[in-house]
This record gives C-alpha cells, structure tokens and sequence, in this order.
C-alpha cells in the first residue's frame, strides 16, 4: 500500500510533468524581439534576439551592437543552446563574446550529470555546483513561458553570467500592468528585486500575452550606471 504522503508527491509530480508538456505543445517555434537599449537616459546600443525551437532543442542569439563612440566596441553575441523539457530551458553550452577580443570572451558548459558548471574566463577554468533549473544570460528571458509566474508572489532565478553562477530573487506584482512601448501597448508582470545586499538591481515587466517576452528590462550597475531596455519589436511564429 502506498502511504497518502507519497501518493500526493506522484500526483503533484504527473501533474508538474503534464502541465509541462502542454506549455510545450503550444510553445512558439521563433520569436524576434529588437530592443533599444539607454544608458543613464542616452542612445546605447540596438539589440536583436532570436528564440528557435527545434524539436526537443533550443537555440538563442542575442546581439547588441552600440551606437556611436559605443559601436567601436565591436557587437557583443550571446549564444545559449539546449534542450527543451517538461520543466523548461536546459542550457548545455553558453557563449559570450565582445568584438574581436578574445579576452573578453566567456564560455559555460553545463554538466547536468555530474551537476557541475564549467565557466571559461580568460582562458582559466571555473567550476560550480549546477541546481536544476540553472540558466544563463541568453536564456533566462525565455524560461519565464514555463513558470506559473501569476501564480507566485516571489521568483528565485539562478543564473550564471558565464563569469559566476550566481541566486537572484525577485518580488511579482500579482497586478498586471500596462505600458506601452513602441505605440503598442502590453499588459506586463512587473518583478523587481527586494532590497539586498548586492549593489547592482534589476527590474523585469514581462508580456503576459505573449509569451512572457520581457517588454522592458532595467539594470543599475554597482557603479550607479542605468540601463534600460526596451522592446521596439516582436514576431512569434
């Protein structure tokens, strides 16, 4: 006889496997986001992302090219490619790379056997334990489409930026919002980060209706510096 504590955990975890597999029945095969990106309110950079489905694999490209005296920084591409499961995005190699800088280039491959991250800086090996459901910088804004985001009051994102791995935590607005941007206008969950210790904020505003496409992102550096990005365009196929 199975004890009722068990069979609760079996059901809960058919249920999280079924709702999983629905999400992906009706997952879109490409989405194209173009973004304009300020920093402390001024013309920054342009950036162009692509979301692609194949099958049970996933690729995303993200490139950022600066405008003006910042375009002579060499366009920044990030690469996240993986499989897509009953519980979202699983990363298994992560690219970053700046110009025709070698140095800057970071790379992340992700061991999920052996729940082990292998990060690439400057030519040096890092190593950190990998949690279950570990993105990167390319792929976290497309893991939000298999999270019941509406249903939570708070988010906990581990996330690696290729140099380290590290835990972000975000509070969620159970009111959805609307802005508008681009002379469109989007119904948004708005997630911002509590008040920690960390010098650097980041806040979210994500497209319920499509996708959880993240319409608008907001970061301030350790430094005081501001970045805002923010959707100019979208197509979902």
């Amino acid at each position: 006889m199975i004890h009722p504590i068990k069979m609760l955990s079996m059901a809960f975890l058919l249920f999280a496997s079924i709702t999983g597999f629905a999400q992906q029945s009706v997952l879109p095969k490409r989405i194209m986001a173009h973004y304009e990106v300020t920093k402390n309110g001024q013309p920054f950079a342009k950036v162009r992302e692509q979301f692609i489905v194949t099958e049970n694999t996933y690729k995303v490209e993200s490139v950022t090219k600066g405008i003006g005296i910042y375009a002579l920084f060499g366009e920044r591409q990030l690469t996240s490619v993986g499989e897509v499961t009953a519980l979202g995005l699983k990363p298994n190699r992560f690219e970053l790379h700046q110009g025709d800088n070698a140095k800057k280039s970071l790379l992340a491959d992700f061991d999920w056997p052996r729940q082990n991250l292998r990060m690439t800086v400057k030519g040096k090996l890092k190593e950190a334990p990998l949690v279950q459901g570990t993105q990167d910088l390319a792929s976290y804004a497309y893991q939000f489409m298999f999270s019941p985001v509406p249903l939570k009051d708070a988010v906990t994102v581990s996330l690696t930026t290729g140099k380290k791995l590290n835990q972000y935590h975000y509070k969620v607005n159970s009111e959805l919002e609307v802005i508008e941007s681009a002379g469109v206008q989007y119904k948004v969950l708005h997630m911002v980060q509590p008040e920690q210790d960390r010098p650097e904020t980041k806040e979210l505003w994500l497209a319920a209706e499509h996708h959880y496409v993240p319409v608008r992102i907001m970061m301030v550096d350790e430094n005081g510096q501001k970045l805002e990005q923010t959707l100019t365009e979208l197509h979902v196929e």
